[in-house]
């Protein structure tokens, strides 16, 4: 394929598709493979795989499979999910939640991410799935973006309450931020302060890819 080759020397467009949640998603060939972003950020396969990455190297890849399940809130492409199938051998259940039906039509038909008895999609507000579930998970992933937006709603209380709710005994949280203001900075140290540091170990990896920060917490 022409677009593939050439792609090793400069980014080749292959299509835009028009978005509800995120505007535009431009889908685009770079170094042979297939990316996914939005007009201001990497979605999936690109910087944000090597972020989201090193946050599961932090976490461990030994530790991430002994875990049971796991739970997305937000898909994207679906690269971090590729990540613990294929990179990590990751055998426990997988939960995926994505807002953006267009979004997980790409990742099924541009990226192969596929259904099956291991992994489940759903498209659903992250905020409405927190709310209502009632399984614990090993891993929460969070990795929730308007274009280069969080959602207001991923650090207020309730949402953070039931996230914790949704942690095992032993779980952990990986949560992906960018950082571009002060008042974020303020966002995520009042989010830390939710948990208590005698229930919880917190560590914080700023600057990742920039404007990235990663945040893992777990239960002790």
């Amino acid at each position: 394929m022409i677009k593939r080759l050439l792609s090793y020397f400069f980014p080749i467009p292959h299509k835009v598709v028009k978005s509800p949640v995120s505007e535009q998603l431009e889908i685009t060939w770079l170094n042979g493979k297939l990316i996914l972003d939005t007009k201001h950020a990497n979605y999936s396969y690109g910087s944000l795989q090597k972020i989201l990455h090193y946050g599961l190297q932090q976490i461990g890849f030994d530790n991430i499979r002994e875990m049971q399940n796991i739970l997305i809130l937000g898909v994207g492409g679906g690269s971090v999910i590729k990540t613990l199938l294929e990179e990590i051998k990751f055998e426990g259940m997988l939960t995926g939640v994505d807002l953006d039906p267009v979004v997980l039509q790409i990742a099924k038909k541009y990226f192969d991410l596929k259904e099956d008895e291991q992994l489940k999609l759903y498209q659903q507000d992250a905020l409405n799935f927190i709310m209502k579930n009632n399984e614990q998970f090993d891993l929460i992933i969070i990795d929730i973006f308007q274009d280069i937006i969080m959602p207001d709603f991923l650090f207020e209380k309730p949402f953070i309450d039931h996230v914790k709710k949704s942690m095992s005994l032993s779980g952990t949280l990986l949560f992906n931020t960018i950082v571009y203001n002060h008042q974020i900075q303020e966002k995520i140290a009042f989010y830390k302060h939710h948990f208590h540091q005698n229930d919880y170990k917190i560590y914080s990896f700023p600057e990742i890819e920039e404007k990235n920060e990663l945040i893992i917490i777990q239960k002790k």
